[in-house]
């Protein structure tokens, strides 16, 4: 079954931009969760608002600071990717694959 070239084309570079948005999505959603947390710790370390059930109890320096680097770490990825790896290195990687796959012949 042969697919047409172009279409081929559009339907790879929505999924790569559909996966794009969710990652960065995924960031967002994460970083809200983060603030929330550091607002947490905040509360029960610098003014003594009782938040001491159980989720909450653990929230801790040693937490917040991991969850601080986990946050660097991924924003600094995304950055990187998208600034570096952005639309137009993927537009010319998608047409550079899809140079091979057409003088490629399958039969």
């Amino acid at each position: 079954m042969r697919r047409d070239s172009k279409y081929y084309s559009e339907n790879n570079t929505l999924e790569m931009a559909q996966y794009r948005v969710d990652k960065i999505r995924r960031f967002y959603i994460h970083l809200f969760v983060y603030a929330m947390g550091v607002i947490v710790y905040v509360l029960k370390t610098h003014y003594g608002v009782p938040l001491n059930f159980l989720p909450l109890r653990y929230i801790t320096f040693t937490l917040i600071s991991i969850w601080t680097l986990i946050i660097v770490i991924k924003g600094i990825k995304l950055l990187i990717r998208e600034k570096f790896f952005g639309g137009k290195w993927e537009e010319r990687k998608v047409q550079e694959f899809m140079g091979k796959e057409q003088n490629t012949k399958w039969e």
